[in-house]
């Protein structure tokens, strides 16, 4: 019998209020049951919400080193149980386990971070323009915190927003996606252990719909944090404008990986192997977009196709498995749609473009790499989100057309070039519209302790990431020290008599 998992709630486990349930299944096994999860709505937010009320004073007044130091255990909780973590993520995502393992290895190191942040978490002292008095600044929480994670980094994402969000004095509601909940009870487990107060941190499982609305109508819900698509990223935004709740927003991408005629061919080919079907495409990070100088196009393409066969394809568990599953059915049947887009648009597929179901992978949703040549930069293949194993090849002449292609997209997260030019590598850098630019690597590999994020509609502007992570969740608080004994009067007193 399947394990029937629970809500976190004021420290206690707990069912929902409705008494219903969800299912969460095996991506690579649709007949393996992981567990049966509960279906909450806004009564069961709303309890969650209370909870984080109750201990927001007790908690944001406990000494932030002391906090930090709560997230230093958990830290080392989940050092200790990284291969079972990995194993369930596996399980209930579907990525093979190299990913799954690294995926809890960014967790620990963003609590290895908090932990040093926690004597870290600077103010600025500067000098006043005026005589016998002392300006600095501190941080202060905003309050609650609301987390609405995505299915894909299931413990990573939620680490990069949950530990920024305690340390600096907020408490937590969290809702993780429905694809990934079992991941988000051992983060849940592992957070008590480590001793964060009962009700500090609450997980609310259950569809967007009731419980992501409620999270972001709630009133004292301080800051929202939401790393998803841009279209319910935008609904997001809309929902919380309306009572200025401060909102930060991780959407999506369509990254390109430039190849330059100068580059090392075979280790951009790695490079785009891993960035493209690395995590089953299944990353706002992927690389969807290949721009390559024709000048090497055919040649590349021709290296690139026999590596993408060698691709061993099938169930994430297997330690040589390179390409787990899609998601879900619904996913497979989405990118599949755009496989059917690409060949109507007049796109060539050289590769792949087809659900897999050799063997033991007639049991789940699994697709072959794909391959199209012939794209163009307007093509829908070359400008939409897939979030899947699709590869776009877009052929240019030379290093600005290859830079203008890459920008014209709506979305600017990730980027790369492989080129032995310093000259290409700096211009890059400087002209790329992306919050990311690799130089002689893939789109993907972001560490914990550099701002993650983009630019146009992958965004809102804040970033998560390092120290960058804690401007999300406080408000700077200015403080003026007068001890000269009289009035002063700023920018009055200091102006000059003439």
């Amino acid at each position: 019998m399947a394990k029937e998992y629970k809500n976190f709630i004021g420290g206690e486990w707990v069912d929902a209020a409705s008494g219903e349930r969800f299912e969460n299944r095996n991506p690579a096994d649709w007949e393996e049951l992981v567990g049966t999860f509960p279906k909450s709505d806004e009564r069961d937010v709303l309890k969650a919400v209370e909870s984080a009320k109750k201990t927001l004073k007790d908690w944001s007044n406990m000494p932030i080193p002391k906090r930090g130091e709560i997230l230093g255990r958990a830290g080392d909780i989940m050092v200790e149980r990284k291969e079972e973590i990995a194993q369930v993520m596996t399980r209930e995502m579907g990525k093979i386990l190299k990913e799954t393992r690294g995926d809890t290895q960014e967790g620990i190191d963003t609590a290895y971070y908090a932990f040093g942040e926690g004597r870290r978490l600077f103010g600025i002292t500067t000098p006043s323009e005026l005589p016998n008095k002392t300006i600095y600044t501190i941080l202060k929480p905003i309050g609650i915190a609301g987390i609405i994670s995505p299915w894909n980094f299931p413990m990573a994402i939620p680490t990069w927003k949950i530990f920024p969000a305690l340390l600096t004095g907020n408490t937590v509601v969290f809702k993780p996606a429905s694809d990934t909940p079992a991941t988000a009870n051992l983060f849940m487990e592992i957070l008590d252990k480590a001793g964060v107060p009962k009700g500090v941190v609450n997980l609310v499982n259950g569809p967007g719909s009731k419980v992501g609305e409620a999270i972001l109508k709630n009133p004292d819900v301080g800051v929202v944090s939401f790393t998803g698509s841009s279209l319910i990223g935008s609904r997001i935004a809309e929902v919380c404008g309306k009572t200025l709740k401060r909102v930060s927003l991780e959407l999506g991408g369509k990254n390109p990986q430039i190849v330059m005629e100068d580059a090392d061919m075979d280790l951009a080919i790695e490079g785009v192997l891993w960035g493209a079907f690395g995590t089953t495409g299944q990353r706002c990070t992927a690389t969807s977009r290949l721009i390559i100088q024709e000048s090497i196009h055919d040649k590349f393409m021709s290296m690139l196709v026999e590596r993408a066969k060698k691709l061993k394809i099938g169930n994430g568990l297997n330690e040589e498995t390179d390409m787990g599953p899609i998601i879900n059915e619904a996913q497979m049947n989405k990118i599949l749609n755009y496989i059917d887009i690409g060949k109507n648009e007049g796109a060539t597929l050289i590769y792949g473009g087809e659900r897999y179901t050799e063997g033991e992978c007639s049991k789940g949703w699994f697709l072959t790499p794909t391959i199209f040549t012939d794209v163009k930069p307007d093509m829908r293949i070359a400008k939409e989100e897939i979030f899947g194993p699709v590869l776009s090849v877009i052929k240019v002449k030379d290093f600005d057309e290859a830079v203008k292609v890459a920008n014209n997209v709506k979305y600017g997260l990730s980027s790369s070039i492989y080129t032995r030019n310093l000259l290409y590598a700096m211009k890059a850098i400087e002209n790329l519209e992306a919050g990311i630019t690799y130089i002689n690597a893939p789109t993907i590999g972001a560490e914990c302790h550099l701002p993650f994020g983009g630019v146009k509609n992958t965004g809102n502007g804040h970033r998560e990431g390092g120290k960058w992570a804690y401007e999300i969740f406080s408000e700077i608080k200015t403080v003026y020290i007068d001890y000269s004994g009289k009035l002063q009067k700023a920018q009055i007193d200091t102006a000059v008599v003439k």
